[in-house]
């Protein structure tokens, strides 16, 4: 499995009927071992969907708006780790639920934070799932499963016809 951890221009036509396995994942995590944890799970639950990895908020805002690239292609679901430097998850939240094309966007966190402060303001949020790292640990396995499952029976917002942020015009 390949983490696509850059911008790559061209463009990628969704097909009309959607195939589950080009639903991508985005990776917002900070810490290289979670992203290799993350990258061997998928490798041992045999899902090819591409992982695309983001280090903080900044990055992964201007990977979905297409900030110096094409913007993610829809269908994708985002995994997000609160605690990261230059903008945190509760930041990007606030930031992308704010954005009209990106506000229905499908969240899990997956952080350390086990804080009710920060559980609270990410369901105010409308994330779809807040998971622990410690929990997940050695159930990454079962997470990731539950998450194939979520959206082989989940229908995913549809891919917009064009962008309307000026940034996607930069190089």
């Amino acid at each position: 499995m390949e983490i696509i951890n850059r911008c790559e221009k061209g463009i990628t036509m969704l097909p009309q009927t959607l195939d589950r396995s080009e639903i991508s994942l985005m990776l917002v995590e900070d810490d290289p071992l979670d992203v290799l944890a993350m990258q061997r799970t998928l490798k041992k639950r045999r899902i090819l969907n591409p992982l695309v990895h983001a280090r903080d908020g900044i990055e992964a805002l201007d990977r979905l708006r297409g900030v110096g690239c094409d913007p993610l292609q829809r269908p994708y679901l985002i995994l997000l780790d609160l605690n990261m430097p230059r903008m945190n998850g509760l930041e990007f939240l606030e930031e992308l639920r704010s954005d009209p094309e990106l506000r229905d966007s499908v969240v899990f966190v997956l952080t350390t934070s086990d804080t009710d402060r920060d559980i609270v303001k990410a369901y105010e949020k409308f994330v779809a799932g807040y998971v622990l790292k410690s929990k997940a640990g050695d159930d990454l396995l079962r997470l990731l499963g539950l998450l194939d499952h979520y959206w082989r029976i989940v229908e995913f917002p549809p891919q917009r016809a064009v962008p309307t942020h000026p940034e996607t015009s930069r190089a």
